[in-house]
């Protein structure tokens, strides 16, 4: 348990009244967090005015903990990580015999005392720092991780087993492939993305370099530039592993890893190789199930959108397309509402390209061009299963659009996706395939465009004082709506790797196809048109609007809602 003092201290100098005391200490027993740290959430207190009054009390400096690296060599003096936890303090600095350490509670005694023992009799010169700023730096410096990094801090790394295929051809590359520095470095990039919660790995060959990047909450991050002369062994190491042909560098392979983890966890990597002009570029999707969200109340729908999308699925037949560029998460989306849809007495199947998670109680079919299993044949063998539910993978042809339709027609419910920009111009999309605009109204339930942006973190998240009320009505807010107090942004912490964000959110556009849609799509008219038609009548939100609506909720940030939307 946090040892804390300073709530008593701020009691008795009448900076909290007894009343916000007893609150906050309600509050610590429930949470487990220190008094000081319920006084700061609660408001009672002002953590930048709590730390300077504790300094000049104590007659000690506030130290700038927060822009100071500290000195590595101070792991070696023995204090351990728990200790600094459990009494919000962090040595910061040696001079001779001398520890200059950043305390939230200066007047903790018994943890200098038992500094100075642990130290070797090292005399303990305390400073004062935020109990925020001083778990932030502990974080940093004994580089904490979540429960699944942790796992890696004991992990031999020759432990992990991974699912390969052998080849006995080329056996120079195989070789090459096989020395256990090249092993180590390849399991070791694998295992890292997990840790850091990366959804894809890309490594990627030019010139005069060979780097490794990371996507993270969807922004690609380098995390590590090998040798080039490793290229060809780290390409080989990754095919082996994935059963693909080794020798073979002139045309794109995809194949599949199986990371199998020593505490029983798996985790699949979908691997694409494709040849450039400087060698093969590597990219692998971290196909994690645990990380799969679905429950559809917590994928960032507002509650009329979420509605909307709920009756559209569960209606006894039709068609419902979700949209968006590659990475918005369709998949998640449709994912969510099978699993929403998926009883006993409900049979359903999928075409998918590939499948990327396994879902107990559906039947999943991945496509395989080479031999025919296209989604169009799929499709027919599909409606000759007694299927109740369908889900395609993707709509990118008419042949698989006209079997989708005709299945949507005769009670059936069909899921599947298409690559638009937004909800009103998948219309357009279908009937540039050649679909009839009878056939689109007539099957068609409802249309979702998605994005995802990036979180604001928790642990960081401040008031953004650089956006103006201009800016914000520049955006698409209105004057009453233009509210910058209600606009955040991350400053970085070490929880965030210093970016500011942490997780992703949904955003949205949800057009139902109610009769005056349907009536206008018959009309001819463009998406443009369309697209003020559902706003009008419909109550259609547009992306723009939904990020908006994120932005003041303090969910994102602005440079994400100008990243993930389009003016309108």
């Amino acid at each position: 348990m946090v040892k804390d003092r300073m709530g008593e201290i701020l009691l008795r100098s009448n900076k909290i009244t007894m009343q916000q005391f007893q609150k906050a200490k309600s509050e610590s027993s429930k949470t487990g967090e220190s008094v000081t740290a319920a006084l700061i959430k609660m408001g009672s207190v002002n953590e930048d005015e709590m730390v300077k009054f504790v300094a000049k009390k104590y007659g000690m400096q506030v130290f700038p903990l927060e822009n100071f690296e500290i000195d590595e060599d101070l792991r070696e003096i023995g204090v351990e990580e728990k200790f600094c936890r459990e009494n919000q303090l962090i040595p910061v600095s040696r001079s001779g015999q001398t520890l200059i350490v950043a305390m939230a509670d200066p007047s903790n005694l018994s943890a200098k005392d038992a500094l100075g023992y642990m130290t070797n009799g090292l005399k303990i010169s305390p400073t004062v720092a935020s109990a925020r700023v001083i778990n932030e730096a502990i974080d940093g410096f004994y580089g904490q991780q979540d429960s699944l990094g942790s796992m890696f801090d004991d992990l031999n790394m020759d432990d992990i087993d991974f699912d390969s295929g052998e080849d006995d051809d080329e056996e120079f590359s195989i070789q090459a492939g096989n020395e256990a520095p090249v092993v180590k470095l390849v399991n070791k990039v694998l295992t890292d993305a997990i840790v850091k919660g990366a959804s894809d790995i890309h490594i990627e060959p030019y010139e005069k370099s060979y780097r490794v990047r990371y996507r993270i909450d969807g922004v690609l991050q380098e995390v590590l530039r090998p040798p080039k002369k490793l290229k060809n062994a780290i390409t080989s190491r990754i095919k082996i592993m994935a059963a693909l042909d080794i020798a073979e560098r002139r045309i794109p392979q995809d194949g599949r890893i199986k990371l199998k983890l020593p505490n029983g966890k798996d985790m699949d990597y979908r691997v694409s190789v494709l040849p450039t002009l400087f060698g093969e570029k590597i990219v692998l999707r971290l196909l994690d199930k645990e990380n799969l969200r679905l429950d559809m109340t917590k994928l960032g729908f507002e509650q009329f959108q979420f509605e909307m999308f709920l009756d559209a699925i569960n209606k006894p037949f039709g068609m419902v397309l979700v949209t968006g560029p590659t990475g918005s998460g369709k998949t998640n989306t449709l994912y969510s509402a099978l699993s929403s849809l998926n009883k006993v007495d409900v049979n359903i199947s999928t075409a998918e390209d590939p499948v990327e998670f396994n879902l107990d109680g559906v039947n999943q079919v991945n496509m395989n061009e080479d031999v025919g299993l296209t989604f169009a044949a799929s499709l027919r063998s599909f409606l000759r299963q007694d299927p109740d539910i369908i889900l395609v993978g993707e709509i990118r042809d008419f042949e698989t659009g006209e079997i989708a339709i005709k299945a949507a027609l005769t009670g059936h419910m069909v899921l599947s996706t298409l690559h638009t920009n937004d909800a009103p111009s998948t219309v357009t999309r279908l009937l540039n395939m050649g679909i009839e605009s009878f056939l689109v109204t007539a099957s068609l339930n409802l249309v979702v465009a998605q994005r995802l942006a990036r979180r604001i973190c928790s642990n960081c998240a401040a008031q953004d004082p650089d956006v103006t009320k201009e800016q914000l009505i520049e955006m698409g807010l209105s004057p009453e709506m233009a509210d910058v107090r209600k606009v955040k942004k991350g400053k970085g912490c070490s929880k965030c790797n210093n970016t500011g964000f942490k997780g992703r959110v949904g955003i949205y556009e949800v057009m139902p196809m109610v009769e005056v849609i349907k009536e206008a799509i018959l009309n001819g008219v463009s998406s443009t048109e369309l697209k003020q038609i559902a706003i009008e009548e419909a109550g259609f939100k547009s992306m723009r609007a939904s990020a908006l609506n994120k932005l003041l909720e303090g969910v994102t940030s602005v440079s994400e809602v100008l990243r993930v939307s389009a003016a309108d």
